[in-house]
């Protein structure tokens, strides 16, 4: 009985991480660039189950039960990064990358040592900050190949192959990273990805789009079906762990009861 109520409590815990993801994706709908989340359920690992104060009487003198499966777990959170729908801007800062679902724009925030730590995000809505920076929503400045991008002119030319252009001017090469594996990748907040010890990066293979914005990949019908399905296995569950509930109590109270 008591495992009963571990296997249903337990998927109820899965059901709520499985319904703050849903909640996010949906919530984040509208982001520019954002990528989806799914929960990827894994078998819970046996316990092993003992009976204890009672090894000493020789029927059971280790007091082992045997093992215990309490359901489904969380086995990972995995992100799709599939592109999303190509939205036209005509914004001269107005950035998205084409052909490569696995291609960044880089971005720096400053370390504090005179350097800069990379992360990257496919939202390429940039504006220019009070120093002629170019920077995202957040204002982490977008990285070229040769440091932060800075534009003084009027006219602002870029390239398919991300080289930047000022009045005319070249100013520099916007840092694309692309990855062999974007499954190494990492969300950091903010609508940010980071990479990670197993991250290998590999040649930029896509182009770059002047007056386009990328949109999430997110499906707002997918996500409300995902969220009724939690909703009615979260039921389900609370149902069951009432019914072994009570079932319990009244082992408990009425079993070996003298009349």
């Amino acid at each position: 009985m008591i495992r009963g109520l571990y296997t249903s409590g337990w998927s109820m815990r899965v059901g709520i991480k499985k319904m703050d993801v849903f909640s996010n994706n949906l919530a984040n709908a509208g982001t520019g660039g954002f990528k989806r989340d799914t929960v990827i359920s894994a078998a819970f690992p046996e316990v092993l189950t003992r009976r204890i104060n009672d090894t000493g009487q020789g029927i059971n003198p280790r007091g082992i039960l045997g093992n215990m499966e309490l359901g489904s777990d969380v086995g990972e959170i995995y992100t799709y990064f599939d592109q999303g729908p190509l939205q036209q801007t005509d914004g001269a800062l107005d950035l998205a990358i084409g052909g490569s679902a696995a291609a960044f724009f880089t971005v720096g925030m400053a370390d504090g040592q005179g350097g800069w730590a990379e992360y990257f995000t496919r939202d390429g809505s940039f504006t220019l900050n009070n120093e002629q920076q170019l920077v995202t929503k957040d204002g982490y400045v977008v990285m070229g190949e040769n440091g932060p991008i800075i534009l003084t002119g009027s006219e602002i030319k870029i390239m398919r192959d991300g080289s930047v252009y000022s009045d005319g001017v070249f100013v520099d090469r916007l840092l694309i990273r692309q990855f062999d594996n974007t499954e190494t990748l990492r969300k950091y907040g903010s609508n940010l990805l980071q990479r990670t010890a197993d991250t290998v990066e590999a040649e930029f293979t896509g182009t770059v789009l002047q007056g386009y914005l990328e949109q999430s990949n997110v499906n707002i019908v997918t996500e409300m079906v995902n969220m009724i399905s939690v909703i009615r296995a979260y039921e389900a569950n609370q149902k069951v762990l009432q019914y072994q509930d009570s079932t319990l109590e009244r082992a408990v109270n009425e079993i070996g009861t003298v009349r």
